[in-house]
């Protein structure tokens, strides 16, 4: 016999109309739940639309009016990046050394077949210099001719191809880490305020940018320096003294350091187009700068002392103009607007070919003459006309044949002038031929065999009287002379030659 409970009819009645109840409410329950996951991920996803990113670069505008100072806080020692693209992030990445992450996506761009000239066509040292984030490294959104150059292996074949070899790289190497280790925390270097300049240019040379593994934070430091002073300084001069009244030697200081800020600027720019480094008021900077050159220089053509207007030397002199046509040939790399750039570089080539004596060499302040039996800005002469496409004209060539016919370089003895020699490595590699074999065969040697073991340089001439373009500096400062020499064993592949034709 079995048992059974049964409901009443009343009782079942109430047990369905709860169970149609439960099912309400849980149906209720798991609508509203979705309506509000639904309405949770819309405001995540509409926030990340609508909110505001950081630029990729950003760069202040302040007071267009030259005379005041940039009013404008320190600029802090920082690259910055905004989060890259899903695309982007597939493909491997140069992470920079310093505090932020900076990375920028090795991407396969088309580019053109090399060309024998470097550059945009003007026959000189190309668009802004070389640009990359260390030996070796390829960097996106540049051409070819250029990326070579940045290439560990490409630029030691380029070395090789001109008559270097593998001790001037290494030489190199050596200058750099001491450069970096001589470094100061403020981001200058000891000596005059023109040795930051000197120091930054090395580094850009060698295609050591803020992104360089090794190098990049002492580049950027340089940079930040640099830019710091033109902030703080009245009309935005590069130098610690900005009174050109009372400091004489601020056209050397200010030139040496816009030659080096703005090809820093080129570089940034380019790496700007991987939505990389933000230097605040770099470009305003290089701006006033490279204005302040033109709008200093004298009526006859040149530059001089103070940054006077008038000269009583014929315009100014040869060793303090070729500063300034450096400086303004980088400017001209940046893209910025320079007022009145054209004519001012008109009349410095035509003051500048005035300078050409008849023996091929170039006076400092009037034709053919110099201060020793040797016409040491030769180098500097033709340098000058043949960054601006003028390598062609006679003066030119007179002054390969001067060079090749009287120079002299021996580090150890009264024949060690650096300054000159700066130039006249540039300048006969730029003319190529038997007559730069001949000259590379002098100096080269000479820079590797009298090298500290610590990357310095010696002191030149044993520390005695020696022939010279201006006062040597480089006897007392060891930073001043280490730049000009690593300066002169980068010319293999800091600039390609101007011609491919032997003269």
């Amino acid at each position: 016999m079995s048992l059974h409970a049964q409901l009443s009819p009343e009782a079942q009645v109430r047990l369905e109309v709860q169970q149609r109840n439960s099912t309400i409410s849980s149906l209720a329950i798991t609508v509203l739940s979705i309506l509000l996951l639904g309405l949770t991920l819309g405001y995540i996803l509409l926030d990340g639309v609508f909110k505001e990113t950081r630029p990729d670069i950003f760069v202040s505008s302040g007071p267009k009016d030259p005379d005041p100072p940039l009013d404008a806080p320190k600029v802090p020692l920082s690259l910055e990046r905004k989060p890259s693209a899903p695309s982007a992030a597939r493909n491997p990445m140069i992470v920079s050394p310093l505090s932020a992450t900076v990375s920028i996506p090795t991407v396969d761009l088309p580019v053109s077949e090399p060309t024998a000239y470097f550059g945009d066509g003007d026959g000189d040292f190309g668009r802004g210099g070389i640009i990359g984030t260390g030996p070796g490294d390829f960097v996106p959104g540049l051409p070819q001719d250029l990326n070579k150059r940045c290439m560990k292996q490409d630029r030691l074949a380029r070395l090789q191809s001109t008559g270097g070899t593998v001790a001037c790289e290494e030489a190199v190497e050596k200058a750099l880490q001491w450069l970096k280790s001589s470094q100061s925390k403020e981001g200058n270097w000891p000596g005059n305020v023109s040795n930051t300049g000197f120091a930054l240019l090395v580094y850009l040379g060698r295609c050591e940018t803020p992104l360089s593994e090794e190098y990049g934070e002492s580049c950027l430091r340089a940079i930040i320096y640099l830019v710091d002073l033109g902030m703080k300084n009245k009309g935005g001069w590069l130098t610690t003294s900005p009174n050109p009244a009372t400091n004489k030697q601020i056209a050397y200081e200010h030139a040496i350091n816009t030659y080096a800020l703005a090809e820093a600027t080129t570089f940034c720019k380019l790496l700007q187009k991987e939505g990389m480094v933000a230097i605040p008021n770099l470009e305003e900077v290089t701006q006033r700068a490279g204005q302040l050159i033109i709008d200093n220089q004298t009526s006859q053509g040149g530059w001089e002392y103070h940054y006077a207007e008038t000269s009583t030397r014929g315009g100014g002199d040869l060793s303090i103009t070729a500063w300034q046509i450096q400086a303004l040939k980088a400017c001209k790399h940046t893209g910025i607007d320079f007022r009145n750039l054209t004519p001012c570089v008109r009349r410095a080539m035509d003051y500048i070919e005035g300078l050409a004596g008849s023996n091929g060499g170039f006076g400092y302040s009037s034709p053919g003459k110099g201060h020793t039996d040797y016409n040491t800005l030769t180098g500097a002469g033709m340098l000058c006309l043949q960054i601006w496409d003028k390598g062609s004209r006679s003066a030119v060539r007179n002054g390969a044949r001067y060079v090749d016919a009287n120079t002299k370089f021996d580090y150890n003895t009264r024949y060690a002038d650096l300054y000159g020699h700066y130039y006249e490595a540039q300048a006969m590699l730029n003319r190529g031929g038997e007559q730069w074999n001949r000259y590379n065969k002098l100096f080269r040697d000479q820079l590797l065999d009298n090298q500290n073991p610590d990357g310095s340089w010696k002191v030149p001439g044993g520390g005695g009287k020696d022939l010279r373009a201006v006062a040597p500096a480089y006897l007392q400062d060891a930073t001043y002379r280490t730049c000009l020499c690593t300066l002169m064993l980068e010319v293999y592949y800091r600039f390609l030659p101007s011609t491919d034709t032997p003269h």
